[in-house]
């Protein structure tokens, strides 16, 4: 599949896809992305086999500066959205501008809810929304030592 779609056609698209697929099954994460690497792709390579679809939720340049701060993103949205989609265990990139991706969520409504290591059930946005309807939240472990920040503090000390 691997496309982009507006944020406000997810839901109409994905109410479309389980349509025409019954018993399709859709994993949802979500972040920022920016300056992509290993631990990334491994994340969503577990992220994907989850579900049988995975839509992922872009944070926006303007989300990624509230975020990250000012001198961030490094990536665009629209070269970060195009690189992701590529990939081929993203099925869909959608952006979205908020701080959080909870409206994205009630969207979505994934069947699971995935994020990284450095969240806990009870932390994860969206949680309580997606187990309303029988949905679950996976937490997945990072790789240690692959992270966006290493990355950007080995570039500094160059």
């Amino acid at each position: 599949m691997h496309v982009i779609i507006p944020m406000d056609e997810i839901a109409s698209f994905l109410k479309r896809m389980r349509e025409e697929h019954q018993g399709l099954s859709i994993a949802f994460t979500n972040g920022c992305f920016d300056i992509l690497h290993r631990g990334h792709v491994a994340y969503l390579e577990k992220a994907r086999q989850l579900a049988d679809i995975l839509v992922l939720g872009l944070n926006s340049d303007p989300s990624v500066r509230r975020l990250k701060g000012e001198k961030r993103p490094y990536i665009n949205q629209d070269d970060r959205s195009f690189i992701l989609s590529r990939l081929e265990m993203v099925d869909v990139v959608t952006v979205f501008d908020e701080d959080t991706p909870i409206d994205l969520i009630r969207a979505v409504r994934p069947d699971v809810l995935v994020k990284g290591g450095d969240y806990t059930p009870e932390t994860v946005v969206g949680r309580d929304f997606v187990e309303s309807y029988g949905g679950k939240v996976a937490i997945i472990p990072f790789i240690e030592g692959r992270s966006t920040t290493n990355i950007i503090n080995k570039i500094k000390t160059l």
